[in-house]
């Protein structure tokens, strides 16, 4: 079986990623191994004033950075897995060392044939999905847009109004110079403008999950089903 993102891109567009990409995002139950990338953010930045309440409210259930830095370690874990609804998953678990302690920005992707893309929940509850749609540049790079997002806590499921959700773009590139993958993100919200994001490189090393598996806290705490 193909991973969930040569599923969601097809595979003419998945083979046009430089090599080195199509491997980091083959991890999935089928290939049997796991992806830890380390390395550092030359910068982690958020947007004006006014949005520092919204992203230390995120913040509390590891969705979105309230902090900013320069040259901060960065982890990110990419480990697949079968969730409690029996769907491939593949965790997108980020650690950052900032200045006044350790923050993390979790997301769990699932292919949704139902919505014809990945869809990435976000936070330690899953409160918020997020629709992802992935494709290969000319150069080899993979850009990454988020559509529609939903908000999901117990009956409630609702649809987040632009005015209050944000466009992500996610652009991520591998440097044959350096042996390192590259990553720039960015979120903005369509009226109030840039609100967080964050940019710099790493170095991957693939495990065998047979001789791993899901370390204990990288899944989130509540598992949500409604894509």
């Amino acid at each position: 079986m193909p991973s969930i993102f040569r599923t969601a891109m097809g595979d003419e567009a998945f083979e046009r990623l430089h090599p080195e990409l199509q491997r980091r995002f083959s991890v999935g139950l089928a290939s049997g191994e796991l992806c830890v990338g380390r390395g550092v953010m030359d910068r982690v930045w958020h947007g004006r004033a006014f949005m520092k309440p919204f992203l230390a409210c995120g913040g509390m259930r590891n969705i979105l950075l309230p902090r900013t830095g320069r040259n901060v370690p960065f982890v990110i874990e990419n480990v697949p897995y079968t969730d409690s609804f029996g769907r491939e998953t593949v965790t997108f678990v980020r650690t950052f060392d900032l200045p006044d302690g350790r923050r993390r920005f979790d997301a769990t992707m699932v292919h949704s044939p139902e919505r014809g893309c990945v869809l990435d929940y976000l936070g330690t509850h899953q409160h918020l999905a997020s629709d992802l749609h992935l494709s290969a540049e000319p150069d080899g790079s993979l850009l990454i847009v988020s559509g529609e997002h939903r908000f999901r806590e117990g009956p409630l499921d609702v649809r987040v109004p632009e005015l209050f959700g944000g466009r992500a773009e996610v652009r991520e590139s591998f440097d044959e110079r350096t042996g390192r993958f590259r990553i720039n993100v960015r979120v903005e919200n369509k009226y109030f403008g840039p609100i967080f994001g964050y940019e710099g490189s790493f170095a991957a090393a693939y495990t065998a999950l047979s001789s791993h598996g899901v370390r204990a806290g990288l899944r989130p705490v509540r598992e949500e089903v409604r894509a």
